[in-house]
């Protein structure tokens, strides 16, 4: 029996999957978007705590990365898709009157997405805040500058230049983490695509397509950081300019040698 490339592989197919696996672009992108703001928000918060060494919050933080970090993406969803609810039905029995049902798909996900990815982000944070010169802020404090003036002319500025370049990395992975999401029951693009070649049982043409959306939304995110970085970059100060040149430095330097045998004669 004869067999072709195209009975193993149709670029045909593949382009034909392309439009519908775009049409759930949206779901992927809000889905991101939230699960950055949930990881950007407690990120932040962590890095200040271990920042600042809070005695107590301190160890609960480090407890919390080395949990995050430690155990994978798709646990950390179905867990937090079976164990929300369960923990809500335990407040149930207690008196609580919380409908388990009508909690969206949406929250499980992006939720457990967020809090896996703040573990990573907070480092990112805290290596920028302490990436910024001591000595710049003890200048601020001795220019009579406030702690709040600091923060937003010294140590704002510099560690934001400095946690663009992981912010950016940590986008790039929760758009990828998204496709995980179809555990939680989300129809995103990887989703899309499980349905699309249930149909006709060819697989491979719909996992190529999403490959080369992952990839050009990757490029897209990729030049609009570097747009932001470009505009949070802080100017390099300029090397102070000698007057007169190179001449003027001989002259300086030659000076003193030639007055030296006329103090000998006085």
């Amino acid at each position: 029996m004869d067999t072709s490339f195209s009975d193993y592989f149709s670029f045909k197919l593949m382009w034909s999957r392309i439009p519908y696996l775009i049409k759930k672009i949206p779901i992927t992108l809000e889905l991101a978007g939230l699960a950055f703001l949930v990881s950007i928000l407690v990120g932040l918060l962590i890095a200040i705590i271990r920042y600042k060494k809070v005695k107590v919050l301190s160890p609960i933080a480090t407890g919390f990365l080395s949990l995050m970090r430690g155990t994978p993406m798709l646990i950390q969803l179905y867990v937090a898709y079976y164990g929300i609810p369960a923990i809500l039905r335990i407040f149930n029995s207690w008196g609580a009157n919380i409908d388990v049902n009508i909690i969206p798909k949406m929250v499980y996900a992006f939720l457990a997405l967020g809090l896996y990815q703040a573990a990573f982000t907070s480092e990112t944070f805290r290596a920028a805040l302490e990436s910024v010169d001591k000595g710049e802020i003890e200048a601020g404090h001795a220019m009579g500058m406030t702690y709040g003036q600091i923060l937003r002319r010294i140590i704002v500025p510099e560690a934001l230049e400095n946690a663009l370049p992981g912010i950016c990395n940590s986008v790039i992975g929760l758009v990828k983490g998204t496709s995980l999401a179809s555990t939680c029951g989300i129809i995103e693009i990887t989703y899309q695509n499980q349905i699309l070649a249930g149909r006709d049982y060819r697989y491979l043409e719909g996992y190529v397509a999403l490959a080369i959306i992952y990839w050009i939304i990757t490029i897209i995110l990729e030049k609009i950081f570097k747009v932001i970085e470009k505009k949070f970059r802080i100017p390099e100060q300029p090397k102070p300019i000698r007057g007169g040149g190179e001449d003027e430095e001989a002259k300086e330097t030659a000076a003193p040698a030639e007055a030296l045998p006329a103090a000998r004669e006085v």
